[in-house]
């Protein structure tokens, strides 16, 4: 036997074991219900990741519900696009990161009112898909009571989804969440000194 042919047999006999503990694993979950993933971390790609899920539940046919907590610009390319596209309600209720605004008491009212929209997508089962982007940060900065968000999310239709960006998601969310990603950086083009770009950035 050559070693071409020994390597291609332990290759194929490691397959079908892979392939075994998959399916058996595809047979376990049997269980299906709306999901509340959490996109957080110090890593570029959090928001992007929940407007890929966007474009995805649109292509199922269902009906998305996008509030952005923080983010004030309405120039962004997803916004651009999604706002064409039947089926999707954008609100862009933020008015720029909390660096920028500098009045606690003004970011605070911002958040209230941009969660009294998202919770009007929350209690309305012909929304397949709710992404609360940078969510995380008005959490982190207590602008909102995370024991009630997490209260509301809860509370959702059951076939419902939703997806929660930003950093520092609270240890409240994170429980509560049936999928967390921690995106963590690696390299990143604006620490070369590259600023960011339209088609990029926004």
């Amino acid at each position: 036997m050559t070693e071409s042919t020994e390597r291609d047999e332990r290759h194929n006999a490691r397959m079908a074991r892979k392939k075994e503990v998959i399916e058996q694993k595809v047979a376990a979950a049997n269980t299906e219900r709306g999901v509340l993933l959490v996109n957080t971390g110090n890593g570029k790609g959090k928001s992007s990741a929940g407007f890929g899920l966007v474009a995805r539940a649109l292509g199922h046919g269902m009906k998305v519900g996008v509030v952005q907590f923080i983010k004030g610009r309405s120039d962004t390319g997803e916004e651009a696009f999604f706002r064409r596209q039947p089926g999707v309600s954008w609100h862009v209720m933020g008015e720029g990161f909390t660096w920028d605004t500098q009045d606690r008491a003004r970011d605070v009212a911002t958040a209230e009112a941009a969660w009294v929209q998202a919770c009007m997508f929350l209690r309305d089962p012909e929304i397949g898909l709710v992404v609360l982007d940078e969510l995380n940060i008005a959490l982190k900065y207590r602008y909102l009571e995370v024991n009630q968000v997490v209260a509301d999310l809860l509370a959702r239709p059951l076939a419902q989804h939703v997806v929660v960006t930003g950093r520092a998601a609270p240890p409240e969310l994170v429980e509560a969440a049936d999928t967390v990603t921690d995106m963590t950086p690696v390299k990143h083009a604006f620490a070369a000194g590259i600023k960011a770009m339209a088609g990029m950035e926004w």
